[in-house]
């Protein structure tokens, strides 16, 4: 994981709208076009009816035509490793194969580096259908 990926991350995080959980979350997805698409988790009164922030940065990547994820950064507060919830880990799954790295940060810095397969194990993915 690069600087600009980092400070990607930590950007989003500071964007997300969480006025109910108050937990904040950035996201970054590199795209194998080399660009970097971000994310913040955005909560919604009619609760759960918000989305993650891995969610809003898939998005963004695809509105611009990409549909490949090589690498995703993913940044919380607290305690505990901030990960992908099992949702999101579905959704990169559609973009990204198991050997894709995920890295999870702090504000303070990397925390963990890891992979989609480590995350989610014997996945389900578009080459199951072909």
């Amino acid at each position: 994981m690069d600087d600009a990926m980092f400070a990607l991350a930590a950007k989003a995080m500071e964007k997300a709208h969480a006025p109910y959980s108050g937990f904040h979350v950035g996201a970054v997805v590199k795209a194998a076009n080399g660009r970097l698409y971000a994310g913040c988790n955005v909560e919604n009164a009619a609760y759960p009816e918000g989305w993650c922030a891995e969610t809003t940065a898939i998005a963004h990547m695809v509105m611009d035509g990409e549909t490949r994820i090589i690498e995703i950064a993913v940044m919380g507060r607290g305690d505990a490793l901030v990960t992908p919830c099992g949702g999101c880990r579905q959704r990169i799954r559609e973009f990204a194969g198991p050997e894709v790295p995920v890295h999870v940060c702090s504000p303070e810095g990397l925390r963990k580096t890891t992979t989609l397969g480590a995350l989610l194990p014997l996945s389900f993915g578009p080459e199951n259908l072909a």
